[in-house]
């Protein structure tokens, strides 16, 4: 028995699809890279943007012809998209041949549910509410790295934003419960490991010992053994002195803190319900740039809000300059149903935001091929983690900063940390060599 699951959107769906393939792995199903020979096909969804929702909707209804070939085949849809007040209900109507839909917080629930569509309970459809703990096997596809859900959901309601109507309000696990996954993950042989939450800075507030992030790195920080840690998100209004302290404390916490700002305006982030102002954010960045000189900092930029003057956008132009963003996601704003952002007047012609975002885009490819240059000739430490497969016996990893480097070795270097020498730059990549200890 075979299965094939579709991932889109966030590193959290990402994670989510790895429990799903220990899911179906535990029941027996193995993986294939062909979806038309899958017994179960998974379309694990995102709804962040409506350009990705009408995808993913593409994707769903090419599979008819398929399933009319192979009836049994079972098709499950689950992820955010499905949590969607309405959306279940036109995958029902619209696709049919859908044999299970689930929410984003029932995936231990899919086993069951397989079941039941053996036995051809069509459109099975879980309680969207109930919430699943992390008992259940995770078929891991991302090593030397891996992931490690800290809390759930958010309740930060920012007014563009789905997330919080399909993910629920904010849900932590029990600290115990984390150092347990760390630990056995660091036995198993992996050699980063990124925590994952909506905003990792309010993980424990809603659990009753006292337990909050900056205990949590501490545990983590204080393990034994050469590994790095990293997290993301966080929100600027949480990110509190003791975390950054706490980063610079421990050597194998990287210095990479990926902040997203959304806007450089205080008023379009006053319309987006940030909590922070332009001044907050820019004081925020000098006390990172205070206490960790060398941390790469990432965001994300929302162009074209409901109601961005010309102003406003120049106003994050410079911030832009000014952050010095080793990268940035940059991204236009897209309208969601059921968000407050969505009726708001002045809604941005398409026309403008295009000419933003092919602006914005230019401004932090000038800052990042800056911070490139002065990289050449530097030597990094690198954790190996996989092929390049764009060129021939060429490798890529990451520096302890979040930047990408390229470079000649085989696959037997795989979670191994080197040194490189950083060669020459293009924009965002960088290719050097790995140096021997006497160099």
């Amino acid at each position: 028995m075979k299965y094939f699951i579709h991932t889109y959107g966030c590193q959290m769906n990402v994670h989510d699809s790895e429990k799903i393939a220990g899911i179906l792995e535990g029941m027996g199903y193995v993986a294939t890279s062909v979806q038309d020979e899958a017994d179960i096909v998974v379309f694990n969804t995102c709804c962040i943007r409506e350009t990705a929702e009408q995808k993913i909707y593409g994707h769903i209804g090419a599979l008819k012809k398929v399933k009319m070939r192979n009836p049994d085949m079972i098709v499950v849809v689950c992820g955010c998209m499905s949590q969607q007040d309405g959306v279940a209900q036109k995958i029902r109507e619209s696709y049919p041949f859908v044999d299970i839909i689930l929410g984003t917080s029932n995936l231990n629930s899919l086993k069951d549910a397989v079941q039941d569509a053996k036995r051809r309970k069509h459109c099975v459809k879980v309680d969207f509410e109930q919430y699943a703990e992390e008992d259940f096997n995770q078929s891991r596809t991302s090593y030397p790295n891996a992931w490690v859900n800290i809390n759930y959901g958010c309740n930060n309601f920012c007014t563009y934003c789905i997330v919080p109507y399909v993910r629920g309000r904010e849900r932590s696990r029990p600290l115990s419960d984390i150092m347990t996954e760390v630990k056995t993950l660091l036995s198993e042989g992996y050699k980063e490991i990124t925590l994952l939450g909506q905003n990792v800075n309010s993980y424990g507030h809603d659990l009753p010992d006292g337990e909050d992030f900056p205990t949590l790195l501490k545990n983590i920080g204080e393990l034994p053994g050469k590994f790095r840690l990293r997290f993301m998100t966080s929100h600027p209004k949480d990110l509190s002195q003791e975390v950054i302290d706490v980063v610079a404390k421990y050597p194998n916490i990287c210095n990479n803190i990926h902040l997203p700002v959304q806007s450089g305006s205080t008023e379009i982030l006053k319309r987006m319900n940030r909590r922070y102002t332009r001044d907050d954010y820019l004081n925020l960045i000098q006390k990172i740039r205070q206490k960790l000189p060398n941390a790469g900092i990432t965001t994300d930029i929302m162009v074209g809000f409901p109601g961005e003057t010309e102003q406003d956008f120049l106003d994050t132009l410079d911030l832009v300059k000014q952050a010095k963003y080793s990268s940035a996601f940059c991204f236009i704003y897209s309208r969601r149903k059921g968000t407050p952002a969505y009726s708001m007047p002045d809604q941005i012609p398409y026309e403008v935001k295009r000419d933003r975002i092919t602006r914005l885009l230019a401004c932090q490819n000038e800052v990042t091929k800056e911070i490139s240059a002065a990289m050449i000739n530097n030597k990094y430490e690198v954790l190996v983690e996989g092929a390049n497969n764009h060129y021939a016996n060429t490798m890529c990893g990451r520096t302890e900063s979040g930047r990408l480097v390229n470079f000649k070795c085989d696959e037997s270097y795989v979670g191994q940390f080197v040194t490189v020498q950083i060669e020459k730059a293009k924009s965002a990549t960088l290719w050097g060599r790995i140096v021997t200890e006497e160099e």
